[in-house]
């Protein structure tokens, strides 16, 4: 496959990206991460996120909403309870993760523009 080809092909797998960059890049979302990574694996529910990031419940839900559609986090309910998880498949960081390494290949391929090797 030709560099074009490549390029043309990296930016559909960036569009694939796109909600879960735009997800990751907040760092409130990349707390709440990593609080419920700190938490219990079964589940995390809105209170004990709100309790450990000291946001309102609202916008705990509302982080949560965006995970979720980015495909992050996970649901489930359990009566009247709604437990939130990291997706243990972890798709949406593997596809991210595969267009970041694609992208560093295709750096290594184009030529140094930095102008050091200039005299």
């Amino acid at each position: 496959m030709d560099i074009r080809e490549e390029i043309k092909d990296l930016a559909m797998n960036f569009e694939a990206c796109r909600k879960t960059l735009a997800a990751m890049g907040d760092e409130t979302r990349q707390h709440i991460i990593l609080e419920m990574m700190r938490m219990d694996y079964n589940g995390s529910r809105v209170p004990d996120i709100t309790a450990r990031t000291n946001l309102s419940r609202p916008a705990v839900s509302h982080h949560l909403q965006i995970l979720k559609d980015a495909g992050i986090v996970k649901m489930r309910k359990e009566g009247t309870m709604t437990y939130y998880y990291l997706d243990p498949d972890m798709a949406s960081f593997n596809r991210l993760s595969e267009a970041l390494n694609q992208a560093v290949a295709i750096c290594a391929k184009l030529p140094d523009r930095s102008g050091k090797d200039e005299a």
